[in-house]
Formats: structure tokens, sequence, C-alpha cells
């Protein structure tokens, strides 16, 4: 099946270079030129993935992706031809999937796409290997068969990244998880995001599981090592 891919940006040359590029790859691509009707666009159409622009006239690209995260968890790939780390950083905590500095090779976007694509489809397969399976700690329940997490009874809404990442630890609670082995489990080899993004990821996880994300107690870090993740509060 054709796999769809949404552009949000107001460049017209690029969008026109990856829309033959990508097209010429097996992919259906729509764009849009502003990101003002993105939620409304992205419900309509259904894409797959997003590839989101940073800088954009009406809403730049971090209240876009913003907008789409409260509605939305698909996979999404943010451009941008600012290169601060900061501006990296704040687009992973809000949910960004993956983030291209321009000027890119479209090889790698189109590598980084495929990735996040077969990333995406098998967390969320319903497959013998996580058919309905249930991983609960406390009031915390994660299912990776409905791809949906609980804490208190309420919804929490996760990035596919953020989800996986998850959902490694929950698996293996009370043991120590290096940065490399959590990548590896929880993206494949595939993983080429960048450098310490786990970091990212894991203070995003805490600030929506952890009741005082400034004092953890389920995500625990392990100085030196990496991270575990606590069965018993």
């Amino acid at each position: 099946m054709t796999k769809k891919i949404l552009i949000i940006d107001d460049d017209i040359k690029l969008i026109e270079l990856l829309s033959e590029y990508l097209g010429g790859n097996q992919f259906e691509v729509s764009y849009l030129l502003d990101g003002l009707f993105a939620v409304k666009e992205i419900k309509l159409q259904a894409p797959d993935l997003i590839i989101l622009d940073y800088m954009m006239p009406g809403k730049d690209g971090l209240e876009v992706l913003r907008d789409i995260r409260v509605h939305h968890d698909l996979p999404i790939i943010m451009l941008t031809a600012k290169g601060d780390e900061t501006d990296r950083i704040v687009g992973l905590e809000l949910g960004a999937d993956d983030y291209l500095p321009k000027p890119f090779n479209p090889r790698e976007l189109l590598a980084r796409i495929k990735a996040i694509l077969r990333r995406h489809v098998s967390s969320s397969l319903d497959s013998p290997k996580n058919h309905d399976l249930v991983i609960q700690v406390g009031d915390l329940i994660l299912n990776t068969a409905a791809h949906t997490i609980k804490a208190n009874g309420s919804t929490i809404e996760l990035s596919t990244t953020e989800f996986n990442i998850l959902e490694v630890l929950m698996k293996h609670p009370n043991r120590i998880l290096s940065r490399d082995q959590i990548m590896t489990m929880a993206q494949g080899k595939d993983f080429m995001a960048f450098d310490r993004s786990i970091d990212i990821h894991i203070s995003k996880l805490r600030s929506k599981i952890e009741t005082d994300p400034s004092s953890p107690k389920r995500i625990k870090t392990i100085w030196g090592t990496g991270y575990m993740f606590v069965e018993t509060l």
C-alpha cells in the first residue's frame, strides 16, 4: 500500500523537489504552505507521516507540532534552516520523532522516512508478539496492542518514540539499561536521531508520567550508565 506523506513548508521549490523525489520512491505526497489548518487537513488526508518545517508564516513549526500532538500520534520529521541546538531539543521535547537540518540530502530524508515508518508500523501491528500484551505497574497501564498508556484511568498522549521507549523500560523493570540498549530495543538498527536524544525523550516521558518530574520515582537515572524503570514505587 502506498504511504502518504504530508509536507508542511512554505518553500515551494523544496516541496517540488521532495514531491518529485519521494513520488519517484512510491510515496504519495501532498503539501500545505502553512500550518494554520494542519490539524483539519491531517484528519481529511490521513497521512502516514508528516514533514514539518520549523520556520513558516502564520504559525511556526513548533506551534503546529503542539497542535498536531494534541490530536494525532503519527510520525513527524522536523526540518529547519536554524542550527541552534536548543531548537532541535525543543522540537524533540514537543514530540517530533526526528529532526533534519537544511540543507540536506534527499536520500538521507528518504532513509529516515523509511526507518520511522518501519518502527511506527511494527509498534502498532496486532501481531502474536504483542497481541493484547498489557503491562501494569501500579496505576500505570501500557497496552502494546492498542498502543495506549493510562495512569489513574486517564489516557496519556505519547509520541511513537516515547511510547516505544516506555515499553522497553516497562518490559525490563528494575534493570539498568544503557542509552544504546534503549535506543536499539526501542528503535532498532534504523535509529538515526541525534546523539543523546534519548535524554530528551526520557525528560518528556517524566513530565507526562511522573508526579514530580524533578524527582522521578518511576524512571531513575543511573549516572554514567543509563536508566532504570522502578517496578515498585
